[in-house]
């Protein structure tokens, strides 16, 4: 009964259209020789430009560009979704000019651009890249010979600007020198990029080796490799730092890209690259001293991917701050520990380091979703300052000069 049921609804929606069940019309001046559809119960089934896409009935009336429907100028919906039939059907069906027309009960007209159905189509952006990325090891870096961004010419010029971002965006590193050794220059040339995210750590900080804090960074020891408040809720898109003085030795900052290193784990144990994306741990800070008092935790995978295209957009590691491991059943926990050995092992691979002496001038950006930082033993006198930048204010300003980000 339910087959007949569907078949007699099938057959009403398709007496509404007035349309075979495939229409195929020319698209004059589109690189695509044709547009063909076909109206199924559940969605239109448009081809376009070498993409089959399955298009939702309460989808398209909920993406409908029409100026009762949505605002041009802010770019904000205005259809009420939680008002539309969700067994809405197009009464009418037509492509003109490049252009999927539907008319809806009521009258209603909806009219889509066929290359904006394809750019916006769930088919497109499964197979498509939400932020290209070049990964490299060390070699790979050092033989790009990518510019640092000079203070001068970066603090007045726009295409500067738009070249650093696409350096940090392609990379995750991006540096800027000749900047003045102070905190306030520091500042400044943060400012150009995005907006300062402050932290219980402060807005600017600058640091030397006195244990200030409750944090190993705050001593000379040398540190791992790391991605830094790994227990936010939302963790630090960007790090800054900038070297004002170093009266010792060593010190050395290590940089590696933990995208590389998880892609290297992808292809040879994929099994364990998706047991690592999967399965949430807990990462925690507590300090309690008499001037500071924090206590802070978040949950979350050591990856994180996209779910319909598998990228990688986000790594958390940090086994300083990483809590009790109570959120593994007993049945994986062994092998969660054998899959984190097997990043750790590709994370400390000689070849995948980079070390840089940050000096009095150069100061680095980090994305701290992707980039791993560490640093030698030290000895003397060494003065920090930096920040963290919020992620989204950074790409914000690298899609105002028409970069992919």
């Amino acid at each position: 009964m339910f087959a007949a049921v569907k078949q007699a609804r099938l057959l009403r929606a398709f007496r509404k259209t007035q349309v075979p069940r495939t229409h195929a019309v020319q698209i004059r001046g589109s690189s695509a020789a044709s547009a063909t559809f076909h109206l199924r119960e559940d969605c239109l089934v448009l081809h376009y430009g070498g993409t089959r896409m399955h298009l939702n009935y309460v989808w398209l009336r909920d993406h409908c560009r029409s100026a009762s429907s949505y605002n041009s100028h802010t770019h904000q919906r205005n259809v009420d979704t939680g008002c539309i039939d969700l067994h809405i059907r197009p009464d009418n069906t037509a492509v003109e000019e490049g252009h999927l027309v539907l008319t809806w009960p009521g009258g209603h007209v909806s009219k889509y651009s066929l290359s904006w159905l394809a750019e916006n189509s769930y088919e497109r952006k499964k197979d498509s890249t939400v932020q290209p990325r070049i990964l490299w090891n060390s070699d790979v870096y050092k033989n790009a010979n990518i510019p640092s961004a000079k203070w001068g010419t970066f603090m007045s010029c726009d295409d500067e600007l738009k070249q650093f971002l696409q350096n940090y965006i392609l990379h995750g590193i991006a540096f800027v020198e000749e900047v003045p050794a102070t905190v306030e220059a520091t500042e400044a040339v943060t400012q150009r990029v995005s907006l300062i995210r402050e932290t219980t750590f402060g807005r600017m900080w600058c640091f030397t080796s006195d244990f200030s804090r409750g944090d190993t960074a705050y001593s000379q020891l040398a540190l791992d490799r790391h991605t830094d408040t790994s227990y936010f809720q939302e963790p630090c898109g960007i790090q800054v730092f900038h070297c004002l003085k170093h009266e010792g030795t060593g010190g050395r900052t290590l940089l590696v890209d933990g995208f590389y290193a998880a892609e290297k784990l992808r292809q040879q144990s994929p099994e364990n690259f998706e047991l690592l994306a999967r399965v949430p741990i807990r990462h925690e800070y507590i300090e309690k001293s008499e001037e500071h008092q924090n206590h802070m935790t978040s949950v979350s995978p050591v990856l994180n991917v996209y779910p319909w295209n598998n990228e990688l957009y986000q790594i958390r590691y940090n086994n300083y701050d990483r809590s009790v491991i109570n959120t593994i059943p007993p049945d994986t926990l062994q092998r969660w520990y054998v899959a984190h050995r097997e990043l750790t092992a590709e994370l400390r691979r000689p070849e995948n380091e980079l070390w840089v002496k940050l000096s009095p001038g150069k100061v680095v950006f980090l994305d701290n979703w992707r980039i791993l930082h560490g640093r030698e033993s030290f000895t003397g006198l060494r003065q920090l300052c930096g920040c963290y930048l919020t992620r989204d204010d950074v790409l914000s300003t690298a899609r105002r000069f028409g970069l992919h980000a």
